[in-house]
């Protein structure tokens, strides 16, 4: 495969990111399928940000960079990343710095209800942010509505099994070939 390809795996808080991204791995190695995974809320984790905020997207983009080199490296031509907003298509600059003008960008929105992101937050959150992130949750849910691509898939996640997400992700993705995923 000389084609690289980045899949792109965006949501609110308590969507079910990291597990539905692990969840198409597994599926993903079970198949033989060469890929590589990275949870993309690691990449700026500084405190302080270098110079404000907009240096955390400079952080997060050399982060990427340096990782997407090791991996390509390696041979790997394929890449899970997880975050947040990572969907939108002003972020499509930094994969592309990163990975190259040519990458192929798949975007799936895991989407969920507030009462669902806020039951699963709840479950997950033991420190002193809950609030904070239920709040953030639900700011970061009406700015994926309101401004993620066209091309970006849209995937429930409520009252599903996360097999179940993950096939339909993975049938976005088109990494089984013509397989359903």
């Amino acid at each position: 495969m000389d084609q690289t390809e980045v899949l792109l795996i965006g949501g609110r808080a308590g969507v079910g990111k990291t597990t539905v991204a692990w969840e198409v791995s597994a599926r993903l190695r079970a198949a033989l399928v060469d890929h590589c995974v990275i949870e993309g809320d690691f990449m700026a984790q500084v405190h302080p940000a270098p110079d404000g905020d907009p240096q955390r997207e400079k952080i997060a983009e050399r982060n990427l960079t340096a990782l997407w080199s090791n991996y390509a490296d390696l041979g790997h031509r394929r890449l899970i990343y997880t975050q947040t907003v990572s969907v939108l298509a002003e972020n499509e600059g930094m994969f592309r710095r990163a990975m190259g003008a040519d990458v192929r960008i798949v975007r799936v929105v895991l989407t969920a209800t507030d009462a669902t992101a806020r039951e699963r937050l709840t479950g997950r959150e033991q420190g002193s942010e809950l609030e904070q992130e239920l709040k953030s949750s639900a700011r970061k849910a009406r700015i994926l509505d309101e401004r993620a691509p066209a091309d970006a898939v849209r995937v429930v996640t409520d009252g599903r099994s996360v097999v179940d997400i993950a096939r339909e992700v993975v049938g976005a993705a088109g990494w089984l070939g013509g397989a359903s995923g």
